[in-house]
């Protein structure tokens, strides 16, 4: 299954821009599917370890549920306001599918890992021209990178 590491082959560019936002904070956002087909949103943290996505989550909480009966997953990067319109820092979501993996001894006990294979990763950023211009970076695994701009 595809992992971060497919992306970096694919676009080192795009895939530094993801991790750079993922790492403006701790405290990610993501998305799962309850039983009766609703999402529902957690807030989680993730790992970027040997090329690959984890996330951690207790044995019972209700996003381990969720993930395990239905492994899609959606995550979102921590955001910051921008302290001004041109210098806002962008975001990234990493959407794939949640796969239960050894949890590494310096897990809680009972806690859950999962590894995310990913099917998409989206870089929303600003273009360096003047006045910058809105920027979509879309990788899907096997396909070209597409670019959407906003006028």
């Amino acid at each position: 299954m595809p992992g971060f590491v497919d992306l970096e082959r694919d676009d080192p560019g795009l895939a530094a821009a993801v991790r750079a936002a993922f790492a403006v904070g701790k405290h990610c956002t993501m998305a799962t599917l309850r039983a009766d087909g609703a999402p529902r949103i957690s807030g989680t943290e993730v790992e970027f370890e040997d090329g690959q996505v984890f996330l951690g989550s207790g044995d019972d909480a209700r996003k381990t549920l969720d993930l395990l009966r239905d492994p899609r997953v959606a995550i979102h990067s921590p955001t910051r306001d921008p302290e001004s319109e041109s210098s806002w820092a962008g975001e990234a979501k990493l959407n794939g599918v949640a796969v239960q993996v050894a949890a590494p001894e310096h897990y809680p006990t009972g806690a859950k890992r999962f590894r995310i294979d990913l099917t998409s990763a989206v870089y929303t950023g600003l273009t360096d021209e003047t006045p910058p211009r809105l920027r979509i970076r879309l990788w899907r695994h096997g396909r070209a990178v597409e670019t959407m701009f906003r006028a």
